[in-house]
């Protein structure tokens, strides 16, 4: 990414807490539930009225026209298989899975970062769906409240204006809610229920094995960008049979100083794979630092690794468990 993901999140984290509250019109265009096809009467299921992150909204029939903004509200929306009631997306850390490749090559990307107002406009939505906070950026002209003045309705992950900790229930909570906004609820039950099952098939395969203390080093040179306890992150280790040392930051992200991080003593480094900077040359930049030299994790040379995509409230979570379960015990079968 061009612009510092620190600051994106911290944008994110602290626009979660301005949200206003505000009570938002009803969507007056009708459809089919699960088609898109336009119908005469009301869809099926509508009018649906959903609160998230303090914006009530009442649809009367499902959006034809979403604009996704982040990789991981993207994802959901493809998993759904609503590619068809997709207008634009924008903003990838990394490459779309490769099961849900083909339906994204056929969607418009309106920009590599966020788009400008003008840009995300031009694709006429009726619908925007952001990952984070950082996606209704109001100076940008993208604010929730300015885009519903425009007719134009909106979703935030609730990662990112939930209070305390994120776990499956706010997943089970965000695929619900989507998949009941677009009129196919029983998609989202169905996704439900699959990641369900591979987290209990994970679960059954660590079992009551040693849980590995694990430091989360997203990126930071002076000091530490790390996973603290109220994000998904947090969950995603805690599942596949490690323990996050800085669990007691009570936030998805945050900075810790390198002091902290020594006297903790973490068995694993868990490194997100994302943007300009290799997981090649984070491993280095832990590798060189004689202050760390001692930490079991540096001095075992114990790294494991994570794409940024699998560590945020998505459809990525049990892959995301799955995958560290098998390099945190490569012995559970």
């Amino acid at each position: 990414m061009s612009h510092s993901r620190k600051a994106v999140l911290r944008a994110a984290l602290s626009a979660a807490l301005l949200i206003p509250l505000m009570s938002v019109a009803a969507c007056g265009d009708s459809g089919s539930p699960d088609d898109g096809v336009p119908s005469a009467g009301a869809a099926a299921g509508f009018p649906y009225t959903v609160t998230n992150c303090g914006v009530d909204t009442t649809y009367k029939a499902p959006p034809r026209r979403a604009v996704t903004m982040n990789q991981h509200a993207t994802e959901v929306l493809l998993a759904l298989g609503l590619q068809d009631r997709m207008a634009g997306t924008a903003y990838l850390d990394d490459s779309v899975l490769p099961r849900y490749k083909p339906a994204y090559d056929g969607i418009k990307v309106l920009a590599k970062e966020y788009p400008s107002k003008e840009v995300l406009l031009s694709a006429n939505p009726d619908f925007v769906y952001g990952g984070y906070s950082s996606a209704f950026d109001k100076a940008a002209g993208r604010d929730r409240a300015g885009l519903e003045k425009a007719g134009i309705r909106t979703r935030l992950s609730i990662e990112y204006c939930t209070r305390g900790q994120v776990g499956i229930e706010q997943l089970r909570t965000e695929i619900t809610e989507v998949a009941r906004t677009f009129g196919v609820p029983e998609r989202g039950r169905e996704l439900i229920a699959d990641q369900q099952r591979r987290l209990d098939a994970v679960t059954a395969k660590v079992g009551t094995r040693p849980k590995p203390a694990v430091f989360v080093y997203d990126s930071g040179d002076g000091s530490a960008f790390t996973s603290g306890g109220h994000g998904i992150a947090n969950e995603i280790v805690t599942r596949a049979g490690g323990t996050n040392v800085f669990a007691d930051l009570k936030d998805s992200f945050g900075d810790v100083a390198w002091e902290e991080v020594i006297e903790r003593k973490p068995e694993v480094v868990l490194i997100y794979d994302y943007g300009g900077t290799s997981v090649e040359e984070k491993k280095r930049r832990l590798l060189d630092d004689p202050a760390l030299a001692q930490v079991p994790a540096v001095r075992d040379r114990r790294f494991v690794v994570l794409p940024l995509s699998s560590a945020v409230l998505g459809l990525r979570v049990a892959d995301a468990v799955e995958s560290l379960a098998g390099q945190l015990h490569p012995g559970a079968s």
